[in-house]
């Protein structure tokens, strides 16, 4: 089969990430062949480090060209639906960083748009590829941590002073850059959505959230306990807690360890890259591309790991710690719920 020739979208640290993680994986099966920035030079100097054969000054062009078959979208937050849209417009398949949209009726207005277009479409939850992911689903599957009772997740660095984290003109908050972590992980241990939720945040100037705890209650009366910051450093850990045991993610957004049920360190490495990745982990990355490969091949629309419905759930959880919060999007009133 024919390499899956990917496009960049952005020039960003996430972006700088994904690239070096595609690298990792086999030239036969990913290529990436063309990356667009909003500044042409910044795309040209990506485009030297990265070895990528095109660059070019803003999206269009990325969209009209024909040798690239999916684009990655590293954009900020709350270009991800207009980008997103405009790939999948013109027969690209899109995988979008998270949030994939500000809310759930912007998410889900993009969602049909890939379905009636016939292009695979993904939110990056590159988390739910890591071995150490796939591990707990089957222990869970298998009944090993008996019913699931409780998850206790935080995500915290200080991040105030980072644009798209602080600024509401860029759809920021942590509910929607963090929080979106800590609401899948609950949603991947207890398999389902939560049923009630109750919030409470601490707000800046710009009136987004710099912090948040909630509790989500789901169907088997199992809770999830989660917490955000933008202020401080947290744990960053999830222990997701049964009745007959416990397995803790450690850095649980992008774990290469974690602690078994019975008290094990299970270990999976990640390779090196030519060039250096920033984030941590950020190698991971490179299961989610290979998940869109899989999937485009089979002629599927989207991955059952993050389903279009998973989607929609945690745009839906979102949605609803910023409403308890009084946190207000421009999109809010424009796509509805």
């Amino acid at each position: 089969m024919a390499p899956l020739r990917w496009a960049i979208v952005s020039a960003g640290t996430i972006s700088h990430d994904f690239a070096c993680a595609v690298s990792t994986l086999p030239a036969a099966d990913h290529q990436v062949v063309a990356v667009g920035a909003r500044g042409l030079e910044n795309a040209r100097k990506f485009a030297e480090l990265h070895g990528i054969p095109r660059f070019y000054e803003g999206y269009e062009a990325i969209a009209k060209d024909p040798e690239v078959d999916a684009v990655y979208v590293g954009t900020v937050n709350n270009a991800h639906y207009e980008v997103s849209r405009m790939m999948l417009e013109a027969g690209k398949h899109v995988l979008c960083e998270k949030p994939l949209c500000v809310n759930r009726g912007q998410a889900r207005a993009l969602l049909e748009f890939a379905r009636e277009r016939g292009r695979f479409c993904m939110e990056a939850i590159w988390s739910r590829f890591f071995p150490s992911y796939v591990h707990l689903r089957e222990r869970i599957t298998r009944g090993d941590l008996g019913r699931v009772e409780r998850v206790e997740v935080q995500f915290g660095f200080p991040l105030t002073h980072v644009e798209r984290v602080r600024m509401k003109s860029l759809g920021g908050g942590t509910v929607l850059d963090l929080g979106v972590y800590t609401i899948q992980v609950a949603m991947w241990a207890f398999q389902a959505e939560p049923i009630r939720i109750e919030a409470a945040g601490q707000l800046n100037d710009q009136g987004v959230d710099v912090g948040i705890t909630a509790t989500l209650h789901f169907p088997n009366g199992g809770v999830a306990n989660i917490r955000t910051s933008a202020i401080d450093k947290l744990p960053n850990t999830a222990i997701i807690t049964g009745t007959k045991g416990s397995i803790t993610l450690h850095d649980f957004w992008c774990p290469i360890e974690l602690t078994d049920i019975d008290g094990t360190i299970r270990s999976y490495p990640l390779p090196a890259s030519r060039v250096e990745c920033i984030l941590l982990n950020s190698i991971g990355l490179r299961y989610e591309a290979e998940e869109t490969r899989r999937r485009i091949l089979a002629g599927e629309l989207e991955s059952p790991s993050v389903s279009h419905q998973d989607s929609l759930s945690i745009a839906g959880v979102q949605d609803a710690i910023r409403k308890q919060i009084g946190v207000e999007m421009p999109e809010d009133y424009i796509f509805k719920s």
